[in-house]
């Protein structure tokens, strides 16, 4: 029998110039997986659901939760027509605002999403996605459409050895270090948003491995500030080829979607 035939519409909702899989694809997030062209499984920390998109509609199946959670996860609320519109002037962006205007930042769990940075250093899209799921199967609860990540809480009642079945190598030091850090309240997520962004960043930063990149991506992903400009390989690469000056203004009107469209652009060979 084929998953779909055991899926149950819960609700749908109408949302327009939004592009589903490149919002998941575009390097933001691990924890989905593609079940067929336009449909996806999609986990955030305990919260899953069946999402399928249909031209402008989304349609839940089997979600753990209300639409509501989903509305804040996909940021539907943010203006991002009036964000697009302020790369106007800047020809690269605006090519890639034609291919890719469906993307918007995710709004993540801050602990989920610092571990899946953590894991993200120096390592491909697959063998973190592979780690991510070793940890939530062994160390997560079982729900009803897979395996929740699991929280701090659960991770500090276990040792180093424990998490061997990861295999993740020297991550898993780090792995640590931010288990330790956070459980003693060295840092804080909850209080990251009361910060500047330059003191969120080095607030980040005390954990060992996370560095300008990490902290970056902690603060885009899971607290939306759009001041963030993570740089990666992909990234170093346009910014030699096309912005060996310096970022300009247009980027500088929101940094963290400019980014996810270079990076995105690049990854796929469209600059």
């Amino acid at each position: 029998m084929l998953v779909e035939d055991l899926m149950k519409e819960d609700f749908r909702f109408k949302i327009e110039k939004f592009s589903l899989k490149d919002s998941l694809y575009c390097g933001q997030c691990f924890r989905f997986k593609e079940i067929k062209e336009n449909l996806f499984l999609v986990f955030s920390k305990f919260n899953s659901a069946y999402i399928e998109q249909k031209e402008s509609e989304l349609i839940f199946y089997n979600s753990s939760c209300d639409e509501n959670f989903w509305k804040k996860y996909f940021n539907f609320d943010v203006d991002y027509e009036k964000l697009y519109n302020g790369f106007k002037g800047d020809l690269i962006l605006e090519k890639l605002i034609k291919i890719f205007r469906g993307i918007r930042i995710l709004k993540q769990d801050p602990f989920e999403t610092l571990i899946s940075f953590i894991f993200s250093i120096n390592n491909n899209i697959a063998r973190i996605q592979k780690m991510i799921e070793i940890l939530c199967e062994n160390f997560g609860n079982k729900n009803k459409n897979g395996y929740s990540f699991p929280s701090l809480s659960e991770l500090v009642k276990y040792k180093k050895e424990d998490f061997s079945i990861l295999k993740a190598g020297f991550r898993l030091n780090y792995f640590m270090d931010a288990i330790l850090k956070l459980s003693s309240n060295l840092v804080d997520l909850e209080k990251l948003n009361s910060l500047s962004f330059k003191e969120a960043k080095e607030k980040l930063k005390i954990i060992k491995g996370v560095g300008e990149k990490v902290s970056s991506c902690v603060l885009l992903f899971a607290y939306n500030n759009m001041t963030a400009f993570p740089i990666d390989v992909w990234i170093k690469k346009v910014l030699e080829e096309y912005y060996y000056d310096g970022l300009n203004s247009q980027i500088l009107t929101c940094p963290g979607l400019a980014q996810q469209l270079l990076f995105y652009g690049k990854r796929k060979g469209y600059i």
